[in-house]
């Protein structure tokens, strides 16, 4: 069974591997494509957010009124906040981590018994025992370990993010999507989550620390990240050796 399906994952992977294949083939000489400009609510794998949100509340119209109950602002701005409104988010993460980790741990035990009576049979051992000493034992235990996390990460980037959703509190969801060409190189950033209207500043931007289940994503495709990927069998092979 188990033969039968490592088969079928090869198979998988040997038919995902020529489609990619046939597709880079088919690109030779030429420049990697952009990806068309299309709604993001209908790609693949799309899938609204989901929230704990709080009980809708009944707003009373008073006649005569500028004001409406659960209003944020009296008078309108241009912030973003209907679907498909674009608004500013600035990335600019600067993160350093540094852990060091050791342990040690050492222990030692003996332990010794004899039998110098033995109900009036000692007499009768054989003269290479001696009851003084019938057990000995001895054990000695050692271990170490040594762990440490060294990481540092700079990024400062700028994007455009579409409000896709807006949620039953006022909350939106953006996403965003960026792609840039240089020569045979595509830059591709990605970003998304969820923002309060309130931390929305009057510029129209944001910060990616004031995103919630933000998702940004920072890399490329092309000639150049192709050499820097191991090859697909040698992918398939570090999955599947066992040793």
């Amino acid at each position: 069974m188990r033969t039968l399906r490592l088969a079928a994952l090869v198979s998988a992977a040997a038919l995902l591997a020529a489609c990619s294949t046939a597709d880079r083939l088919q690109q030779i000489g030429a420049a990697p494509p952009l990806t068309p400009i299309a709604d993001p609510t209908r790609a693949p794998g799309y899938q609204p957010a989901q929230m704990t949100m709080p009980a809708p509340e009944q707003i009373a119209y008073q006649p005569n009124s500028l004001w409406r109950p659960g209003n944020r602002t009296f008078f309108k701005d241009q912030r973003a906040a209907r679907v498909g409104d674009i608004l500013t988010v600035n990335i600019k993460i600067d993160d350093k981590a540094k852990v060091a980790n050791t342990s040690s741990r050492g222990r030692t035990n003996s332990e010794n018994a004899g039998l110098p009576n033995l109900i009036g049979l000692e007499g009768q051992l054989p003269s290479s025992i001696d009851p003084a000493s019938m057990l000995k034992m001895n054990s000695d235990s050692a271990s170490r370990g040594t762990g440490t996390v060294d990481r540092s990460e700079a990024i400062n980037l700028t994007i455009a993010a579409v409000v896709t959703q807006v949620m039953p509190n006022g909350n939106l969801v953006i996403q965003g999507r960026q792609e840039v060409r240089v020569n045979f190189e595509v830059r591709e950033l990605l970003v998304g989550g969820i923002v309060r209207p309130e931390d929305i500043a009057n510029d129209n931007t944001i910060n990616h620390t004031q995103i919630a289940e933000a998702r940004i994503s920072y890399g490329g495709r092309g000639q150049i990240t192709d050499v820097q990927q191991p090859r697909y069998g040698q992918q398939a092979l570090d999955i599947l050796w066992p040793f």
